[in-house]
């Protein structure tokens, strides 16, 4: 079975906090996922999107630490930097008429979108991966960093342009 979590980026005003109506969104998104990819606005990760989340959780043991402390200080009441991209946001809850079979969804507001593209562009994934990679690996090592490079590569494109033409991001688990 194939399961991704399925990342778009949408201007706030385009969008209701209606689980209902976001799930249909989503759900169109999904359909057209490889034009929205292309163009920018969408991306996914199949079934490793924990670990990946895993990858970034080491750059609170990272010599950058003191920007990341910093950065988490100056917004105390948000998440960590690096739990931005996979888990970041919160969840939007199921109406009354929803369709029971829709699948949970986050929204990340576009102040925790800037968040994660900083963290995503300052953070080293060579040094992310120096003390991760061994852990997150079960495969071919040189296969497994090429993989989680290409995903890393992927979030910090997405995130920077949801970021820079001030977006929420939509999040939703497809099986």
């Amino acid at each position: 079975m194939s399961i991704h979590l399925h990342f778009r980026a949408v201007a706030e005003s385009e969008i209701r906090d209606d689980h209902t109506w976001l799930a249909a969104f989503m759900s169109e998104a999904w359909d057209n996922h490889p034009d929205e990819v292309a163009a920018g606005i969408a991306g996914s990760i199949d079934k490793i999107w924990n670990s990946v989340n895993d990858l970034y959780a080491v750059a609170d043991d990272l010599d950058a630490h003191a920007h990341a402390h910093a950065q988490a200080h100056a917004h105390a009441d948000a998440d960590k930097p690096w739990t931005l991209p996979i888990y970041g946001g919160r969840p939007v809850p199921h109406s009354a008429d929803a369709d029971p079979s829709d699948p949970p969804m986050m929204m990340l507001e576009p102040p925790g979108v800037s968040q994660a593209a900083d963290f995503l562009a300052a953070v080293s994934f060579d040094d992310l991966w120096k003390r991760a990679g061994a852990k997150l690996g079960g495969w071919d090592e040189a296969q497994a960093r090429l993989e989680f490079l290409n995903h890393h590569r992927s979030l910090r494109g997405f995130y920077g342009r949801a970021a820079s033409a001030g977006h929420a991001v939509v999040k939703v688990v497809w099986a």
